[in-house]
């Protein structure tokens, strides 16, 4: 299965179990386009998940992509069941105009935004930045955004590349 049907798969049904039955009128689908993938890059030894962390927010402030959300999903679960986690922290970014030009074209583009970046940690202790990596010219082209546009989402998605970067080697 490709990613993208995932991605509808879960919205789905998640909008399913947890919308009341009142609130479920039927709705007629809008086509949206998806050209993702999954974009993953290590943190380099000698970096700790703290300075990434630290980098990324650093390197967001400096690019002007706003800090909208941190969630320390893995505090949470050591909260609610007293054991030790590996770190999982999704970072939620966004320029705002560019997101809200891109709902005011389809509401469907809502699920992309805030832009997110995971810091996860794996089994062996390696931490890593994660986040949907988008074909920004297949995405343009299939969803028919302006070139004024598709400009704004790929200087957002080059943001976003920077931001890990700058995470993934510790930089200020």
């Amino acid at each position: 299965m490709r990613p993208n049907l995932f991605a509808a798969l879960s919205l789905v049904l998640s909008s399913a179990c947890f919308a009341p039955a009142s609130f479920a009128a039927p709705v007629k689908a809008e086509p949206l386009q998806q050209q993702v993938g999954v974009y993953k890059v290590a943190i380099e030894p000698g970096v700790s998940m703290d300075d990434a962390a630290e980098s990324m927010r650093l390197r967001a402030n400096a690019l002007n992509l706003k800090l909208v959300a941190e969630l320390p999903l893995s505090k949470q679960v050591e909260a609610n069941t007293g054991k030790p986690q590996r770190t999982t922290t999704v970072f939620e970014f966004c320029d705002a105009v560019t997101a809200k030009d891109l709902i005011d074209q389809s509401l469907n583009f809502a699920i992309y935004v805030p832009c997110r970046i995971a810091l996860v940690e794996d089994a062996k202790g390696q931490g890593w930045l994660i986040m949907i990596d988008i074909n920004v010219e297949e995405f343009a082209r299939a969803n028919n955004l302006s070139p004024d546009l598709k400009a704004r989402i790929q200087k957002v998605r080059d943001g976003l590349d920077e931001i890990i970067q700058a995470g993934s080697k510790g930089e200020l």
